[in-house]
């Protein structure tokens, strides 16, 4: 089953994350099928591709909860 997902980036105590497209058995940092987005939880700021976010959401793809709840902050939901 494929998640939709963060991936953890950044320095110690100053994380910022990635949105990725990943199978739900791998790690939390390993090697995603595609990125789709960036957030960064200490300045507040985020990026998505709405339209990737969109293909890959009818192919089946389940977002975590935390990923839900900024997808539908942002309005893609």
């Amino acid at each position: 089953m494929l998640k939709l997902r963060l991936k953890r980036t950044g320095r110690k105590r100053s994380p910022s994350y990635r949105l990725v497209i990943i199978e739900h058995t791998t790690r939390r940092d390993g090697r995603p099928i595609e990125e789709v987005g960036f957030y960064n939880p200490i300045t507040k700021k985020y990026s998505f591709n709405n339209k990737k976010i969109a293909k890959w959401l009818k192919v089946g793809v389940q977002p975590t909860p935390t990923v839900l709840n900024l997808l539908k902050n942002e309005g893609i939901i």
